[in-house]
């Protein structure tokens, strides 16, 4: 198995342990929305588009809230456990597409119940999503109006974007990915000026 394909199975049983209503990380969405959303994004190009395309934002959202309501719980499960259908063109991706996807969503359900704590990453996992750190930062961060430098704990840098006073961000990968894609709900180390951290934090931060 893939880390897409297993972190995908690990969000199936926590979505299955917290129940169709739980809360999550995405704003009013409940663990029954978050799965609509998962089918509509790998079974609906037509509808799916709306998660890009902000003109078709509406249509896509009608269509998973019709989704989310007419199907049963361990349906809508099922759908998001067997990934990408064969016509999909997430099919093909889905390793390259859906590691960050499955890990960011994952927490989104973990980490809305109180008194969470991080899990501990397989390696293969946290390789993978290192990988995707660079691309992040520059899409979430690209036009802040500082410098953002993105570092591991060992002090290694994976990212490096913007110009202007510098904001130091330190932690694991998936905590930064997190993190820029815009949850608040990170464990990281900020150094910087206070203003320039704010600015940071307070970006539109969005993948």
């Amino acid at each position: 198995m893939t880390a897409a394909s297993r972190e995908r199975a690990a969000l199936v049983e926590t979505m299955r342990a917290a129940g169709p209503d739980a809360p999550t990380l995405c704003g009013d969405w409940t663990t029954r929305d978050l799965a609509a959303h998962l089918v509509i994004r790998e079974r609906r190009p037509d509808a799916g588009a709306g998660i890009l395309i902000p003109a078709l934002a509406d249509y896509t959202a009608r269509k998973q809230k019709q989704l989310a309501d007419s199907t049963e719980w361990p349906d809508l499960l099922q759908m998001v456990a067997s990934g990408p259908p064969l016509y999909s063109p997430l099919k093909l991706l889905d390793p390259l597409v859906n590691t960050m996807e499955m890990f960011i969503h994952h927490e989104d359900v973990r980490r809305a119940a109180p008194e969470w704590e991080p899990r501990e990453l397989d390696d293969d996992l946290m390789s993978a999503l290192r990988r995707q750190v660079r691309f992040a930062a520059m899409v979430s961060l690209g036009r802040a109006p500082v410098s953002v430098i993105l570092q591991d704990t060992a002090g290694a840098t994976l990212a490096s974007v913007g110009k202007g006073p510098r904001c130091v961000i330190t932690g694991s990968p998936a905590e930064m990915l997190l993190f820029l894609s815009g949850r608040d709900a990170a464990r990281l180390d900020f150094a910087g000026d206070d203003d320039v951290v704010e600015q940071v934090k307070r970006a539109r931060r969005q993948l």
